[in-house]
């Protein structure tokens, strides 16, 4: 199966994909590819950190399921090959969950967000955002709240992680079931 998290910039969405992963063996994270720099405090795996050319480079070979130019970066999801037994999942952005839910319609999509603009504001900030990228990443978050309507994904409003990668960890179950 296939589970695709996305949500606005500082929804939390890294964190629960983080959690999701290491209470659930059978879920494989797809890492993306980025060619933005990495923020304090990142960790270095949270994406496979490339140049423009490197990035470029596997655009020209197919080596992507999706990619987009996001603000000032490209970022995409590479062909996944996860273990046997596995599902996919991926953290991407709710474009991204559209090509992925072109390409495989029975894809799972799920969209977490922040309980209020103030509150993603204050976690990007948190980060280490300048203001200028938290303006940016504001004024895109409804535009994608609209998009996820669009692909009606599962809308999931993150106020507690644990509370959050508890509905979450629901849905898969729920998907896996009926699957």
């Amino acid at each position: 199966m296939i589970f695709v998290v996305s949500g606005p910039g500082g929804a939390g969405k890294g964190t629960v994909v983080e959690r999701l992963v290491a209470r659930d063996p059978c879920l494989w994270l797809s890492r993306s590819w980025t060619t933005r720099d990495r923020r304090p405090g990142e960790a270095e795996d949270a994406y496979v950190f490339v140049t423009r050319e490197e990035f470029e480079k596997r655009v020209a070979d197919g080596g992507f399921l999706e990619w987009v130019e996001f603000l000032d970066y490209l970022q995409g999801s590479p062909t996944p090959e996860p273990p046997d037994g596995c599902d996919v999942l991926f953290e991407i952005d709710v474009n991204g969950a559209a090509q992925i839910r072109e390409r495989f319609p029975d894809a799972h999509l799920i969209f977490v967000d922040a309980p209020s603009r103030e509150e993603q504001a204050a976690r990007l900030r948190g980060r280490g955002d300048s203001e200028e990228r938290v303006a940016q990443r504001l004024a895109k978050a409804d535009i994608e709240v609209a998009r996820a309507d669009e692909l009606d994904a599962a809308v999931v409003i993150n106020r507690e992680v644990d509370d959050t990668v508890a509905e979450i960890e629901d849905l898969i179950a729920a998907s896996r079931t009926a699957g």
